[in-house]
């Protein structure tokens, strides 16, 4: 592997753990280099970080909270 594709995954540990899970990236990178931004894309999408999985994440604890406190009162009542 090139030593630039080297210090770009070394650079974060999510990197080294997306790319361990998913190997064709190593082919990908060592074949154009110039892919390190889709590998992030595709890194972030693949590890729920992107903007809509995050908002979406939120939504789901903010539901879930909301159900806890509804069968709280429920409880409370009986």
């Amino acid at each position: 592997m090139q030593p630039e594709n080297y210090r770009f995954l070394q650079a974060d540990e999510e990197r080294l753990a997306f790319i361990r899970l998913n190997p064709e990236w190593y082919r990908k990178l060592a074949r154009d280099p110039g892919k390190q931004v889709q590998f992030d894309k595709e890194m972030k999408r693949f590890f729920g970080k992107t903007p809509i999985q995050r908002v979406e994440k939120v939504g789901n604890q903010l539901q879930m909270i909301n159900m806890l406190i509804q069968m709280a009162k429920a409880m409370k009542e009986e």
